[in-house]
């Protein structure tokens, strides 16, 4: 039986990029014949689609359309690879596009839309292509969509950041309330949108540094739900300082305006996502040490 060495395994990887264990199975199958091999995972792994599915797609586009009428309107997440692929026209006509179809055909969630008809086929045989072409892999994250009596406001941030605002009142204020949620990025409208986990967490910090100051537990008690409070006020966005003028809450700015807001989405790309990171030398090692 042939023997399977580590450079035989990176060698096929780097004319394949199929994961290590892969590549090594198939040269172990092949006895070390490396065209045979890359045949094999040619058979196995099909396309470039299914040798990318693996990749991480923590980069991306933010993609945001409102419908003529100001009454409809969506914001999307499509990742990618490299923020390279990010700037790559087709990608970001793919990302418009989508944004566009979610708002007119209103799909359920993500799979709902995957199977949509777009273009020439629906929107993964689109997307399958599209990985085809450019060589990396690319998902469809999220979306929001908006349909309203009121009206959309939307602001994009270097495409990295995207909002959608539902609200009522003068154009310039959907505007000028799109770009202070980009910039502070709140959790919610008020308290009583904010996660119970967020505030637990927020607690559990804030008990731990008051019980280090040595307080009587009535003060404790105190402090920590002064920074519960606080924490509330930094997050939600109708108590921030409006980032036009910090001396009024937006809260204030809006009834300053005659102005209200029902509602928001706001994409950050990427966010949440773990970011892998490769250690390419460790991966050999450890295909080595499995011979």
């Amino acid at each position: 039986m042939a023997q399977i060495t580590a450079s035989m395994v990176k060698e096929l990887r780097e004319k394949t990029d199929a994961p290590m264990m892969e590549c090594k199975k198939a040269l172990t199958e092949a006895e070390g014949d490396l065209a045979r091999a890359e045949e094999i995972l040619r058979v196995k792994l099909g396309n470039k689609a299914s040798k990318a599915a693996s990749r991480i797609t923590a980069e991306g586009l933010i993609g945001l359309f409102i419908a003529a009428d100001g009454k409809q309107g969506a914001v999307v997440e499509v990742n990618c690879e490299t923020d390279f692929v990010a700037k790559n026209d087709d990608f970001i006509a793919f990302v418009n596009d989508l944004a566009q179809l979610i708002t007119e055909k209103n799909p359920a969630d993500v799979a709902a839309l995957s199977d949509m008809a777009f273009r020439a086929g629906t929107v993964e045989t689109v997307r399958a292509e599209l990985v085809g072409k450019i060589g990396e892999n690319m998902s469809v994250r999220r979306f929001q969509r908006f349909e309203t009596s009121n009206q959309l406001a939307s602001y994009v941030h270097g495409g990295r950041i995207g909002v959608l605002v539902d609200f009522a009142g003068a154009e310039e204020v959907g505007k000028d309330l799109a770009m202070h949620i980009a910039a502070t990025k709140p959790k919610a409208l008020d308290a009583n949108g904010v996660a119970a986990e967020d505030i637990a967490a927020e607690r559990s910090v804030a008990e731990q540094k008051a019980q280090e100051s040595g307080k009587p537990a009535d003060i404790v008690t105190k402090m920590v739900e002064g920074a519960v409070a606080k924490f509330l006020k930094e997050v939600t966005l109708l108590s921030q300082p409006f980032v036009k003028n910090d001396k009024q809450s937006v809260e204030q700015m809006l009834k300053e305006k005659n102005a209200s807001i029902a509602r928001f989405a706001l994409y950050v790309v990427g966010e949440g996502i773990e970011k892998k990171q490769e250690d390419f030398a460790a991966e050999v090692a450890a295909a080595a040490a499995g011979n």
